[in-house]
């Protein structure tokens, strides 16, 4: 048997929308505002004269190394000392620096912690006061980064990673492995 021929339709046309009907309407756009344009930058940011494009001029040695609590968690449970470690990964000086909020941190963890407050309270660290309310250390490291351009920012917290890395030109240290690792530091040093 042969193929059944289908005969062809000729001369159809497409059906088109009338300008009264119902879907036209839900899609019609409303003219934006220009007020309500998130993309519309009404002001630059001033951006540190310490910094060059994205390298920092004012981070240099001795470097001052702002250290957050789970980095000196992480040291001991990894059985690093904290200044040589960093000595040892920067080839410099180091100026280990702790503030009030991240030593109140680790006294509210309790005594199962009291082997990190007792190296933060080391002679080798340098305290720093704070005169904001409240104890969440997160905020006050990124608060004094955001200041003051130059300091690096020791952590293994994600989360605080994520924030310092929005700051132009910081860099930041963690724990890896059975040493520190540093990332974004300029190799012009």
């Amino acid at each position: 048997m042969g193929k059944a021929k289908k005969t062809r339709k000729f001369a159809q046309v497409k059906r088109t929308l009338k300008a009264t009907d119902q879907r036209l309407k839900n899609s019609v756009q409303k003219p934006r505002d220009p007020k309500d344009d998130p993309e519309l930058v009404r002001s630059v940011p001033q951006v540190s004269s310490a910094l060059f494009f994205q390298y920092n001029q004012a981070i240099k040695p001795p470097y001052q190394v702002l250290i957050d609590t789970n980095f000196i968690n992480f040291s001991i449970q990894k059985k690093i000392d904290i200044v040589r470690g960093m000595m040892d990964t920067l080839y410099a000086k180091c100026v280990p620096l702790i503030t009030d909020c991240v030593v109140a941190e680790l006294e509210k963890l309790g005594p199962k912690y009291r082997i990190a407050l007792k190296l933060a309270k080391d002679p080798r660290i340098k305290r720093l006061s704070c005169s904001h309310r409240g104890t969440y250390a997160d905020d006050c490291l990124v608060h004094r980064v955001i200041q003051h351009k130059c300091f690096i920012v020791a952590t293994n917290d994600a989360d605080l990673k994520r924030r310092v890395r929005k700051v132009p030109g910081i860099p930041i240290m963690s724990v890896g492995g059975h040493k520190y690792e540093i990332e974004r530091l300029p190799e012009v040093f």
